[in-house]
């Protein structure tokens, strides 16, 4: 996935980078985050490659602010990128890598502690998707059966991030179960450790 087309696909509705960056943190960080020191360089290499039109536009703080809108360039380049295939990254879990190695400390309490608050996150994270799903269910009397273009791609991309926190709760009350039960014959790591070369 690109951050390019993210960004122009986001400036369908013109924004400035803040509001930008305010987007990514508040409706799809739970997918794909951005950071300004990101999103202005690449607002640069849109803008030179015509994709995007920026103008400057008073701001509310004093000093002006630049406001961008998608093009038509831009929006062909969108429109061919939705068209391709589906875009798999290679995912980076680094809590996961973590758990891979945790045998290492040699202490399944501290595992477990270590699953409680990757449950915490993911439960906070979970927590405020069904909020926003209560919210527009409670402000479309319509929802979720009959939903427009754009609401409905909207809803897909929510449905996916709700599903996925809920996998990921649920896999943490599984191993949180696990540790917490009689462990028999476990080796401490250090006993593991010598079997390698």
């Amino acid at each position: 996935m690109s951050l390019e087309h993210i960004l122009l696909g986001l400036l369908r509705q013109p924004g400035s980078g803040y509001d930008l960056k305010k987007v990514f943190d508040e409706r799809i960080g739970y997918f794909w985050a951005a950071e300004l020191s990101q999103i202005y360089p690449t607002l640069g290499r849109l803008e030179r490659r015509r994709w995007i039109r920026g103008r400057n536009a008073p701001s509310k703080r004093g000093s002006g602010r630049r406001v961008y809108a998608i093009t038509p360039t831009g929006r062909r380049a969108l429109r061919e990128w939705l068209r391709g295939e589906p875009q798999f990254g290679d995912e980076r879990f680094s809590f996961l890598a973590q758990v891979y190695f945790m045998d290492e400390l040699g202490d399944l309490k501290l595992t477990r502690k270590f699953f409680g608050r990757m449950r915490d996150h993911f439960a906070s994270k979970l927590a405020a998707l069904r909020a926003i799903e209560c919210q527009w269910a409670k402000a479309d009397p319509k929802y979720p059966d009959v939903l427009g273009p754009e609401e409905l791609h909207l809803h897909l991309a929510l449905r996916k991030g709700l599903l996925s926190l809920e996998a990921h709760v649920a896999w943490c009350d599984e191993a949180i179960q696990r540790l917490s039960a009689p462990r028999h014959g476990v080796k401490p790591a250090r006993h593991r450790a010598r079997r390698n070369p």
